[in-house]
């Protein structure tokens, strides 16, 4: 059991730390290449906060670990809601653009809803269980790339200040030199890919010394964990009243882990749901909901420290309730 804790921790600190160095040395790059800030946020640094989720939810797949998977990414996404999005508003209430609740808070509930129906395929479809397909995670994939061209195509109509990235001098942002850049991301994807090993390994070990499920462990220690990245981010900014970085870190994971994490895994496996109940799928749903009526109404377009507190409650009910029914 020792080793199992040791080597979740070890692997958890190198898939942080693998994120953060292939974050730093991919938008280095990318700022070299001339690509925007913009472009930067809403691709590398999405993908980097994503980065963690990805590494283990393809190491689960490749070792049938599928519950741990599946569990990483329903997990995450509930805590990045309900929990990220709570402490962030309970710190400094959490002012929402109007463009956000229109396009992107909606394609959060979207993908909530994609992942509960594929979590139904037993009562909807009549299947012998409920599975990610392969179909399914193709499916996602495509999805991510429409979601990408989306991306890409807000980013040419935005402001033309916005998008070239310069620092307050006027001068373009060099970044590291070129050879720590490439020792950065060929460093980072190698933390990310041992680390996601170890990791798995050490919460499989854990999960069946306790005699816990896989999808448990998933849905609550890895899920945490994962969302680390996404959680320091969202506190830091608050703290420094920028509170609205928040909410395109949350999204931009959300749409990820969904889309690109459980479709990169799906495809690789099928995915089998296991122990992870229409409960877990309904909660991340909930929560969803939760975040679109919260920004939309009472203080319209704002999450007041109020409403960031039952985010947080809702998040202790749900893993009470996880505990209890263990």
């Amino acid at each position: 059991m020792f080793l199992d804790i040791f080597w979740l921790v070890v692997g958890l600190v190198l898939i942080l730390a693998g994120a953060n160095f292939l974050t730093d040395g991919a938008s280095s790059v990318a700022k070299r290449l001339g690509v925007s800030d913009l472009i930067i946020g809403l691709t590398v640094v999405a993908f980097g906060t994503s980065a963690p989720e990805l590494s283990i939810s393809i190491v689960a797949a490749i070792n049938r670990n599928a519950e741990l998977a599946v569990g990483n990414v329903v997990g995450s996404n509930i805590f990045n809601i309900l929990v990220i999005i709570g402490i962030t508003a309970m710190v400094r209430p959490i002012v929402i653009q109007k463009s956000v609740m229109t396009t992107e808070l909606p394609m959060v509930l979207l993908s909530s809803i994609i992942v509960l129906i594929m979590g139904c395929s037993v009562m909807l479809d009549g299947a012998a269980a409920n599975v990610v397909t392969r179909v399914d995670g193709l499916f996602l994939l495509i999805f991510f790339l429409l979601f990408m061209r989306y991306t890409f195509a807000s980013a040419r109509h935005s402001d033309p200040a916005e998008r070239d990235p310069q620092s307050a001098d006027g001068k373009k942002l060099s970044g590291v030199p070129v050879v720590r850049a490439v020792i950065y991301i060929v460093g980072g994807l190698a933390a990310l890919i041992w680390g996601g090993d170890r990791f798995v390994d050490g919460a499989t070990g854990i999960a069946r010394g306790i005699g816990v499920s896989e999808a448990v462990i998933g849905l609550t220690i890895v899920a945490v964990g994962t969302s680390l990245p996404e959680l320091a981010t969202s506190v830091v900014a608050a703290v420094k009243n920028e509170p609205g970085i928040a909410i395109g870190n949350v999204i931009g994971s959300n749409i990820f882990n969904v889309l690109l994490v459980l479709g990169t895994s799906a495809t690789i496996a099928p995915l089998p749901f296991g122990n992870i109940t229409d409960i877990d799928l309904l909660t991340l749903v909930g929560a969803s909901v939760l975040f679109l009526i919260f920004g939309q109404f009472f203080k319209q377009r704002t999450i007041t420290r109020a409403e960031g507190s039952v985010m947080f409650a809702c998040y202790v009910a749900y893993t009470i309730y996880l505990i209890v029914n263990i």
